[in-house]
């Protein structure tokens, strides 16, 4: 029998979140952001300014409420998707062809060590696997078995300063993306070499790729070339054209 727990029973501060998390579920339409703001909707900038201050709105109250201790769920080999598809703003032709022999990754801002990274240097660091689910903003998803080191661990072995605001990724295909310091330390966050216990292929971001299942796919760069933490607000390639930044799953 399925137990029911009245309102009553549950403390006020439960209904508050509770209350909280069904308001930023829900979608705002441009007339009720009109009625909001008092923009003229046949003003395409006064328009753009209220959607952007309304996303910047929902990122801070997504990074409010987001859990650094609350893990995505995790499924069995047979759940896994195959073929796993491709994705990327350019088509597979377009993949860029890597040289793991010469690729460095690359350091900056505020992190101690700034030596590059080789392949097997990073090959050599602690590993885990986890088979979590990949969401597309585009309304897909797809499971997949990720291997690689946890970007916490990394951040921590090159002296990153782990009170910074933001991480960023620069990659080899012109992409581009950050993340809040809280999602880069949540434990699932990895620096994936490996899928299906394989060298990553290049199209799903050979040499390296970031797996963060807490977050939409498109914070997920493939072929990073570059790695950098900031304080100041760092954009993405999507996020600079509109998209939401913080775009948790």
């Amino acid at each position: 029998m399925t137990k029911i727990v009245l309102a009553e029973a549950l403390p006020r501060k439960a209904i508050e979140l509770i209350e909280r998390r069904l308001f930023l579920k829900r979608s705002m339409s441009l007339g009720a952001l009109a009625l909001l703001s008092g923009c003229d909707i046949t003003d395409s900038e006064s328009v753009q300014r209220t959607l952007m201050a309304f996303s910047k709105w929902n990122d801070k109250a997504q990074g409010l409420l987001f859990n650094p201790d609350k893990l995505a769920p995790t499924y069995p080999e047979s759940a896994i998707t195959r073929p796993f598809p491709f994705n990327a703003y350019y088509d597979e032709d377009e993949i860029p062809d890597v040289d793991g022999g010469n690729y460095r990754l690359e350091l900056a801002g505020s992190i101690r060590d700034k030596r590059t990274w080789r392949l097997p240097d990073l090959y050599a660091l602690p590993q885990v696997s986890q088979i979590t689910r990949l969401i597309c903003v585009e309304g897909w998803s797809a499971m997949g078995k990720w291997t690689g080191v946890p970007l916490r661990h990394f951040l921590e072995r090159v002296g990153a300063d782990l009170s910074a605001k933001y991480v960023g990724f620069k990659c080899l295909d012109d992409y581009y993306t950050s993340i809040d310091m809280a999602s880069a330390l949540h434990p699932q966050t990895q620096l994936a070499f490996k899928f299906a216990d394989r060298i990553l292929p290049p199209e799903y971001g050979f040499p390296m790729r970031l797996r963060i299942p807490t977050k939409l796919g498109f914070k997920n760069p493939k072929h990073i070339a570059a790695i950098f933490v900031t304080n100041r607000y760092p954009g993405g390639y999507w996020e600079d054209q509109g998209y939401n930044w913080f775009s948790g799953s």
